[in-house]
C-alpha cells in the first residue's frame, strides 16, 4: 500500500490518494473484494458503533455535535485507470463492497487507486481522533483491504480495537503544517519542508498497525533497549531518566527471551494503549495512597502495554474471533514477569504490612492472585461467558478482565497439568514459529498436543469452548493403618482434572494430578502419617468453591473450620467461617440519623447464602431500630433463569414521630436474562412474597390507622425491562391479595430518544380493585394519583407519613404517576393515568399528566396536571414545576413553593448501578 495523505489542520480532515496491490493467495477466484473503511464508523448514530455505544449508555457519541462525528467521502476507486462500481454494506457502513473491471484469479494480483477525504472524529468517543487542543491519535484510519482465506472476514468497529488485516508493506506519505510533528512505528525514510509545510515519508515491511499521531506538543521519549527501541508517551511516574531506560531495557529483554526478536525497530507504545488496557487496581488509586513503588508500577505497566502491542504486530490471529489466545499469552507472560521478578509481592503491596489491614485476608494474597480472584468475580454471579466466545459478544467486564484473566490462569492450569514445563515452553515457541504468519488457536491446539501424552482435550472444549465451573469435592475419607481412600465428587459436568494434596502440620507432604471424570471417584493412596487433605491447595484452578476442598484426618473427619470475625468486607478466606462487622449509618425523618452495627457473612466475591443483621439506634426516636435478612441464591448454569432468591426479610421502624412498624416478609424472586446472548440489555423477573405489617397505633388519631394497623398481603409481581441509551420499554404487573382487597395493576412506560436528542417518554398505568372492604373506612389501600401511601415499604420515602413540608413533597413516581396535589388523589374502584413527558432543551422537559379515576359513590372523574420537569439524572434526581391542573393556573397560587415536587436517591447501591450497567 502506498498512502499519500495530505492534513488540513483547519479543517481537521485528511486528503488520501492511496493505492494496493493485492495477491489472491486463495484457490478461488474473485470478482468482488471488501474493504475496511472504519473512519466512516463514525458517520451517524445508526453504525454498529453508535449502537454499541447506546448499549452501553455512553452518552458522548449520541449527544455530540455533527461537527465532532467522523466520515469517509470516497471521490473515485479505480482500477487500471477506470472507475469500478462500489457501494457501502447496509449493515456495516464502515465496509465497502468493490466490483473489480476484471475476476481476479488465484495468484494474480489486482491494483486499486483510491481517492477520499477522511474527516477526523473528535477523540471523547474512542480516545482517537482529534484532541481539545488541536493534535491528531489516529488508528484504523485510512483504507485496508479485508482478509480473505476461502472465507472473507470484515466487520464493522465497535471499538474494540480488533480490525483484522493481512501484514503489508506500506509506504506512507504525509503532508502537514511545519508546526507539528508525526509520530508513527514505521521507519523514516525523508523530511522535505517547503515553506510552511513539512512532507515525510515513511516505509514499513509487514505492518499490521495504523497507529500514526500529529502532534503540536511531543511527549514522547525514545529508549533505545538492546533489543529493539521503545518510543512512548506513558506516565513515567516521574521516575528518573535513567530508571525509565533501565526498566525499559529489562523488559525488552523479558519479551524477547519469551517471544524472540522483534521483527521491527521500534515499538510504539502510547497512552491510549494503557488506559484502553490498563493494570486494573493500579489506575484506580490516587497517587498519594498507591500501595506500590513508583518503579513497580511503571515496569507492569509499560510490561503489559508492551506485550499487547508487541503481540497486536507480530501474532496474526483473527482478533475479533479468537482473541482469547493473545489475550492470555499477554497476561500468562504479565503473571510469569511477576513470579520471575516479584514473587512475594502482594495484591495490597505496601498497605499489606500495614496495622488494621494486614489482619484481612486480602493482605495474605500475592499479586497474581488477582487474576482468578476477578474472573471468579463473574463466575460467582454467573454472568460469565466461554473465554472462545467473539470478543463483540462479550460483556465488557468479561471483554476487559475477566475472560483476559480466565484465559491466563487456564493456561498456567494447563502448564501445571502436563508438567515438565512443557506448556510454557510451546507457548514461547509458538509465537515465534508463527510470527507475522497467519495462525489460529487450532494451530497451537495441534502443537501443544504433539508434546504430551496426557490428554488436554478438557482444556479446548470445555475450558476455551463453554464457561463450565470447576468444583470438586472430598465426599468421604476411609483410613487403614497403611492407606486411605477417598472419594472424590465433580460437582459441575465437565472433564476438567484436579489436584489432589496430603498435608502435615499444614505443610504439603505430596501433590498428584486426578484425571478429570464424572460423578464420584475413589483414590487410594499411602497413609504416610499425614493430617490433612486438600484439593488444589496450592489455587493453581479457577475453582468455583474452595470452601468444601478440605478434611482433616482425626478422629472424627471434622471439617469444621474456626470462626473469625472481621471488621469490614474481606475477600473469602476458605479456611475460616467468617463474621464481618461494620459501621452503619441511616436517616429517616421520623428515627433521625440511626448508626448502627452490621454483622453479615457477604464477601468480596459473591456467595449463595447470605444472612445480615442490622440493630441501629435511632437518635430522634432514642429506639432500638433495624432489619435482618436471610438470602440463599440459587444460580442455575445454561439457563435464562441465572438467578433464583429465597429469603426472608424483617424491619424495625418507625413511620411516624414515636409510632413504629414491624415488617417480615418471606419471598421468592426468579431473574431472566437470555444467557445466549448477555449483551442484551433485557431482564425479566417474577417475583413472589408475603408481606406482614404490624404498625402501632396513634391514640392521637392524627396518622389514621383504625382498620389496618396489622394486615397481611400476598403479592406477586412480573415484570420486563429493555434498555439502553436510546430505547426504554418496560412491563410490570401486580397482584395483591388480602384479607380486605384484591388489587390488579399494570404499568407499560417506553423512552425513546431521537436523532436530534429530544426525548419522548410515554407512562400508562392502569389499576382495578377486584375486592376492596376497605374504602369506607379509610384511602390506605387505594391507589393513589400522586403519593402512595406505601403500605408495603417499598419505596424509600424520606418522611413517608409527611402531610406538609418539604419531606412531603418528594415523589416517586407510581401509580398514578401525577404531580399536582390534587383534590381527589385516590380511587378505590379503578384508575387509569397517562404520564408523558418531551424534551423542550437539553434537560429541560414539558410534562403532562391525565387520567380518569372511580371511587364508590363518585362518577368517574377525568383528571390532569402540566409542567416543567428538570431531568438532571433521569429516575435519580428530578425536579418538576406544576403549571396547569385541575386546580387552574397553578403557578399563580399562593404558596407555589410547597408546589413543587422532586425524585432524590439518596441509596448508594442505587446510584451505583448508573455505573455498573456499562459493564455487566
Amino acid at each position: 500500500m502506498t498512502i499519500d495523505a495530505n492534513f488540513d489542520t483547519t479543517k481537521h480532515s485528511i486528503k488520501i490518494t492511496q493505492n494496493i496491490k493485492y495477491k489472491n493467495t486463495t484457490n478461488q477466484t474473485l470478482d468482488t473484494i471488501y474493504l475496511n473503511d472504519w473512519s466512516h464508523s463514525y458517520s451517524s448514530k445508526t453504525t454498529p458503533l453508535a449502537d454499541r455505544f447506546a448499549d452501553e449508555f455512553k452518552t458522548t457519541f449520541h449527544f455530540a455535535n455533527n461537527e465532532d462525528r467522523g466520515f469517509t467521502a470516497i471521490t473515485a476507486i479505480k482500477q487500471e485507470g477506470q472507475e469500478v462500481y462500489h457501494q457501502r454494506l447496509k449493515q456495516h457502513p464502515d465496509v465497502i463492497k468493490v466490483a473489480l473491471k476484471n475476476p481476479l484469479a488465484p495468484n494474480e494480483t489486482y491494483d486499486l487507486s483510491l481517492n477520499y477525504i477522511v474527516q477526523v472524529q473528535n477523540n471523547k468517543f474512542t480516545r482517537y481522533g482529534l484532541t481539545g487542543d488541536g493534535q491528531y491519535n489516529l488508528r484504523f484510519w485510512y483504507i485496508t483491504p479485508a482478509v480473505f482465506d476461502g472465507t472473507w472476514h470484515y466487520y464493522s468497529n465497535k471499538d474494540l480495537d480488533d480490525l483484522y488485516v493481512n501484514p503489508s508493506d506500506i509506504t506512507l506519505k504525509v503532508n502537514y503544517p511545519n508546526n507539528f510533528k508525526p509520530i508513527t512505528e514505521l521507519d523514516l525514510v525523508e523530511n522535505t519542508t517547503i515553506e510552511n509545510r513539512t512532507t515525510s515519508i515513511f516505509s514499513g515491511k509487514d505492518r499490521t498497525n495504523t497507529k500514526f499521531s500529529l502532534v503540536t506538543t511531543n511527549d514522547f521519549n525514545t529508549v533505545e533497549t538492546d533489543f529493539f527501541s521503545i518510543e512512548s508517551n506513558l506516565d513515567t511516574e516521574d521516575l528518573p531518566v535513567t530508571d525509565v531506560a533501565i526498566l525499559s531495557d529489562k523488559v525488552a529483554q523479558f519479551i524477547t527471551k519469551n517471544l524472540g526478536q522483534y521483527p521491527h525497530k521500534k515499538l510504539l507504545l502510547t497512552w491510549i494503549d494503557y488506559k484502553k488496557d490498563p493494570i486494573y487496581g493500579l489506575n484506580l488509586l490516587p497517587d498519594f495512597i498507591r500501595p506500590f513503588e513508583d518503579s513497580f508500577q511503571y515496569e507492569l505497566k509499560i510490561l503489559k502495554t508492551a506485550l499487547k502491542v508487541y503481540l497486536e504486530n507480530t501474532f496474526l490471529i483473527n482478533p475479533r474471533e479468537e482473541q482469547w489466545l493473545l489475550d492470555g499469552i499477554q497476561v500468562y507472560y504479565l503473571i510469569k514477569y511477576v513470579e520471575d521478578y516479584y514473587p512475594n509481592q502482594k495484591i495490597l503491596g505496601k498497605l499489606a504490612k500495614v496495622w488494621g489491614v494486614r489482619a484481612f485476608h486480602a493482605s495474605d494474597l500475592n499479586f497474581n492472585d488477582q487474576y482468578s480472584f476477578l474472573y471468579m468475580h463473574m463466575a460467582r454471579t454467573n454472568i460469565d461467558q466461554p473465554i472462545g466466545m467473539a470478543k463483540d459478544s462479550l460483556l465488557k467486564f468479561n471483554k476487559n478482565i475477566s475472560n483476559k484473566y480466565k484465559a491466563a490462569v487456564g493456561l498456567k492450569y494447563l502448564d501445571d497439568y502436563v508438567g515438565d514445563s512443557i506448556v510454557d515452553q510451546t507457548i514461547s515457541e509458538f509465537v515465534k514459529q508463527t510470527k507475522l504468519k497467519r495462525t489460529t488457536p487450532k494451530d497451537f491446539e495441534t502443537l501443544i498436543t504433539s508434546k504430551t501424552d496426557k490428554n488436554i482435550e478438557w482444556f479446548f472444549n470445555d475450558y476455551v469452548k463453554t464457561s463450565k465451573k470447576i468444583d470438586f469435592k472430598i465426599k468421604k475419607v476411609k483410613k487403614t493403618e497403611d492407606s486411605i481412600t477417598i472419594t472424590l465428587k465433580n460437582i459441575r459436568n465437565n472433564a476438567m482434572p484436579i489436584s489432589l494434596f496430603t498435608l502435615k502440620n499444614d505443610s504439603i507432604t505430596t501433590k498428584q494430578w486426578i484425571e478429570g471424570f464424572d460423578g464420584t471417584k475413589k483414590i487410594t493412596i499411602a497413609n504416610n502419617d499425614v493430617d490433612q487433605l486438600a484439593l488444589n491447595c496450592d489455587y493453581t484452578i479457577p475453582e468455583f468453591n474452595q470452601r468444601n476442598n478440605y478434611k482433616k484426618l482425626n478422629g472424627f473427619f471434622l471439617t469444621n473450620k474456626p470462626l473469625q470475625f472481621r471488621l469490614f468486607k474481606d475477600i473469602e478466606d476458605p479456611n475460616f467461617s467468617q463474621v464481618f462487622f461494620m459501621p452503619e449509618f441511616e436517616y429517616n425523618f421520623y428515627d433521625g440519623l440511626s448508626p448502627g452495627l452490621k454483622l453479615y457473612n457477604k464477601t468480596l466475591l459473591s456467595k449463595r447464602f447470605l444472612y445480615k443483621i442490622s440493630p441501629k439506634f435511632g437518635f430522634k426516636s432514642k429506639q432500638i431500630v433495624g432489619s435482618a435478612s436471610l438470602i440463599y441464591n440459587a444460580r442455575p448454569e445454561d439457563s435464562d433463569n441465572y438467578r433464583t432468591r429465597y429469603g426472608l426479610s424483617g424491619n424495625y421502624y418507625n413511620y411516624a414521630p414515636n409510632l413504629s412498624y414491624t415488617s417480615f416478609t418471606p419471598f421468592i424472586d426468579f431473574n431472566f436474562r437470555d444467557h445466549k446472548n448477555l449483551r442484551d440489555n433485557k431482564r425479566e423477573f417474577l417475583s413472589f412474597r408475603y408481606i406482614n405489617i404490624n404498625r402501632e397505633v396513634d391514640p392521637t388519631g392524627e396518622f389514621e390507622t383504625n382498620g389496618e394497623p396489622k394486615y397481611s398481603v400476598f403479592n406477586t409481581k412480573f415484570g420486563i425491562v429493555d434498555n439502553n441509551l436510546k430505547d426504554y420499554a418496560s412491563l410490570f404487573t401486580d397482584l395483591q391479595l388480602a384479607k380486605n382487597f384484591g388489587k390488579l395493576s399494570a404499568t407499560l412506560e417506553f423512552r425513546h430518544l431521537n436523532e436530534r436528542n429530544k426525548q419522548f417518554n410515554l407512562r400508562l398505568f392502569s389499576g382495578v380493585f377486584l375486592y376492596n372492604d376497605t374504602y369506607q373506612d379509610s384511602d390506605f389501600f387505594s391507589f393513589a394519583l400522586d403519593r402512595p401511601t406505601d403500605y408495603l415499604f417499598d419505596y424509600n420515602y424520606l418522611g413517608r407519613s409527611e402531610q406538609t413540608g418539604i419531606l412531603s413533597q418528594q415523589i416517586i413516581i407510581a401509580e398514578g404517576g401525577f404531580k399536582s396535589k390534587l383534590r381527589q388523589p385516590f380511587a378505590n374502584q379503578w384508575m387509569t393515568t397517562a404520564n408523558t413527558s418531551t424534551t423542550l432543551w437539553r434537560y429541560i422537559m414539558l410534562y403532562g399528566d391525565a387520567g380518569i379515576i372511580k371511587s364508590h359513590n363518585f362518577k368517574p372523574k377525568f383528571v390532569y396536571d402540566s409542567g416543567i420537569r428538570l431531568n438532571l439524572v433521569e429516575d435519580y434526581f428530578e425536579l418538576y414545576f406544576p403549571i396547569y391542573s385541575n386546580l387552574g393556573w397553578e403557578i399563580g397560587q399562593p404558596n407555589y413553593d410547597e408546589k413543587i415536587r422532586f425524585i432524590v436517591t439518596l441509596s448508594p447501591k442505587t446510584l451505583l448501578g448508573l455505573f455498573t450497567r456499562r459493564w455487566y
